[in-house]
């Protein structure tokens, strides 16, 4: 018997003892009813201690038998446990059943703590991740997939967008995306993408190949058809409009062309190759020359800013991605109107950006813009020169800088297209130049 329960039994047994002894000696009926207040206690007492008994071993025993008001007590408590050990079981067998889910998907699913460690692990991981389920549980998952790009990826905490990693094996890549979920938890989902990556590079191998085997024949055609039109009676109009059209199609063909090998180039060398220091001040006033000289007759007002340090990068690609935005800039901006080119550099990120007062875009084609050949009004960029991969050129460069392009527009309002580099991006001031010692 538990020693709390020896004790009051003793007292219960001490007062029951007393209150016989008072009334045998003393006849007053307060001794016979304390005694039989004493014996009610100790009968409660004991079938106390049986219940605690009971409840103490786990209840593995048969329910005991009280009588009364005990017996329905037990058997609620009784009821309760049955109840919860169904419900017990149920949770189990659910949570074995999602574990086995898990285990048979064909991508790779690891769940972390708060601290990043490795809770979980399904098969695949160890094929896409490198991760073994077992061996692993405990470690930190950045000390086994020391990847740069993952540690930096889990540690910003931004997964809107998932990150391409390579396999623990080559020619193996894979997709990784990170879902917060409970108390700062997190689910790593990986996908195997390397038959997506071969048909990818398959593609970009045959745009540029085409591209480049179309080069010939158009410089061919381009250059009998200004033969030709040097040949052509100069009173044979139809002549000369059928020449003047075929001349115009092979030039757009021939921009497209450039337009395709320049994605290609981008897309297949590495990033960060020619990086150097940029003067912007001396970038944009080549631009604005551009600028004025794209304008023509139409005489656009072009405004030039530039404050803050400089950039870093590679200034041909810079340089052409900036380019399609002032070309883009001119073509849809009427007589007159007026272009802005700015740039503006602090301690958190550096922006260009260019700003025109033309017809604008409508909202809805804003998020397609980039893609490549996707036209607002197909018949309007034909007749003014674009061949659709402008903005997308632009697009592929900004992302190898580190940088992202922001579209503010609006019909009838104008746009502005912003390139927003972070602040790795620019050149560190230079420190000031120590003073020349004074004579003494």
């Amino acid at each position: 018997m538990h020693p709390e329960w020896r004790r009051d039994l003793w007292v219960a047994l001490s007062v029951a003892a007393g209150g016989g002894l008072a009334g045998s000696f003393f006849g007053h009926p307060v001794g016979g009813l304390a005694a039989a207040l004493g014996l009610l206690v100790i009968l409660l007492l004991t079938k106390l201690a049986r219940l605690h008994r009971w409840l103490a071993r786990g209840r593995p025993t048969p329910i005991p038998e009280l009588g009364g008001l005990w017996d329905e007590v037990i058997r609620e408590v009784h009821k309760g446990d049955r109840d919860s050990e169904r419900h017990k079981e149920r949770l189990t067998g659910l949570f074995d059943r999602l574990q086995a889910a898990a285990s048979a998907m064909p991508d790779a699913m690891v769940v972390l703590t708060q601290r990043d460690i490795i809770e979980w692990a399904n098969p695949p991981a160890e094929r896409l991740l490198g991760l073994h389920a077992e061996r692993d549980a405990g470690a930190r998952i950045v000390h086994l997939i020391r990847d740069p790009a993952f540690g930096a990826y889990l540690a910003a905490g931004d997964y809107h967008e998932p990150l391409i990693l390579k396999g623990p094996v080559d020619p193996l890549a894979v997709i990784v995306q990170i879902i917060p979920f409970g108390a700062r938890e997190k689910l790593v989902i990986a996908r195997d993408i390397t038959h997506l990556k071969r048909l990818e590079e398959m593609r970009r191998h045959f745009v540029a190949d085409v591209s480049h085997e179309l080069r010939t024949p158009l410089t061919v055609l381009q250059g009998f058809l200004e033969t030709f039109a040097d040949l052509a009676d100069a009173k044979d109009e139809e002549t000369r409009s059928a020449i003047a059209l075929m001349r115009e199609q092979v030039e757009r063909m021939r921009r497209l062309v450039d337009d395709l090998l320049s994605l290609s180039r981008l897309e297949t060398t590495p990033a960060r190759a020619h990086d150097e220091a940029i003067d912007m001040a001396a970038l944009l006033k080549s631009l604005s020359s551009i600028a004025i000289a794209l304008s023509a007759e139409r005489r656009h007002l072009i405004e030039v800013e530039v404050e803050g340090p400089d950039l870093v990068g590679n200034v041909e690609e810079l340089r052409s991605a900036f380019t399609n935005l002032v070309q883009n800039a001119v073509r849809h901006t009427p007589a007159g109107g007026t272009i802005r080119l700015s740039w503006h550099a602090d301690a958190a990120e550096g922006r260009f950006a260019v700003t025109d007062t033309g017809e604008g875009i409508a909202e809805r084609h804003i998020p397609l813009l980039t893609e490549r050949f996707y036209r607002v009004d197909s018949d309007r960029s034909r007749a003014s020169g674009g061949t659709g991969l402008g903005l997308a050129i632009v697009a592929q460069v900004l992302m190898r800088h580190d940088a992202r392009l922001v579209i503010d527009s609006a019909l009838g309002l104008g746009s502005t297209f912003t390139c927003v580099f972070p602040s790795s991006r620019l050149r560190p001031a230079s420190p000031p130049s120590p003073l020349a010692p004074s004579a003494v």
